[in-house]
């Protein structure tokens, strides 16, 4: 996602960062390698609903820090990870979400534009049926909050087309405001290309679960 400048698409701001307190009783201190660590873990019990880990200690604790500071204190581990990885997939479903949350109408707007488009089906090619805002931003509730029971890698792909339509539809945005607006266009043209790099992300994380690679 982008960043908000108040012309596109926000990113989202990453959850207010834990003190080194924080993380001592569940990974053991704020060493990078242990919240690295801990973020596959945290991901792993939510997508396997727990059974990611052989230790149900692991489990517990991950409960209880989502039960005493939400689900940003999870996703906070998750936003250092590498983009095409389990936890840095999840982080990309948690941004989405939230530009979803905060921006509906502009996120609509951009959607429909994308799906007018004469290229749309090439940008979502193998995917049935690209979600909407309100599908995707239900498809991510469900996932982050360890509730998801379908396949995974046709989430992670059909987030991606998600993105890659609203993406089509900025780069249309872009092009009816360059004439008046040339700083709006070229915002929307770059926020584009992030929400691209983001599907491209998401569909490499689809692949590599397929492959039973992703971790």
């Amino acid at each position: 996602m982008s960043p908000n400048n108040g012309n596109d698409v926000p990113r989202p701001h990453k959850p207010k960062p834990f003190a080194p307190l924080d993380f001592e009783d569940f990974a053991g201190g704020a060493d990078p390698a242990r919240v690295s660590e801990a973020a596959h873990l945290a991901a792993q019990a939510l997508v396997h609903r727990g059974r990611g880990s052989d230790d149900p200690e692991i489990t517990k604790r991950l409960v209880k820090l989502a039960d005493q500071q939400g689900l940003e204190a999870i996703a906070e581990m998750w936003s250092e990870s590498p983009a095409r990885s389990l936890p840095g997939a999840l982080w990309r479903l948690y941004a989405i979400r939230a530009a979803v949350q905060s921006h509906p109408d502009k996120l609509a707007a951009f959607f429909k534009a994308g799906t007018a488009s004469a290229e749309v089906s090439k940008v979502i090619a193998g995917v049935a049926e690209p979600p909407g805002a309100d599908e995707v931003r239900t498809m991510a509730d469900t996932i982050l909050s360890g509730a998801f029971d379908g396949d995974f890698d046709v989430a992670l792909d059909r987030s991606a087309a998600f993105c890659r339509i609203v993406a089509l539809g900025q780069t249309h945005h872009a092009d009816s405001a360059e004439p008046s607006n040339e700083n709006h266009a070229t915002k929307l043209t770059l926020s584009s290309h992030r929400l691209v790099k983001t599907a491209e992300d998401l569909e490499a994380a689809a692949a590599a679960w397929r492959r039973d690679e992703l971790d």
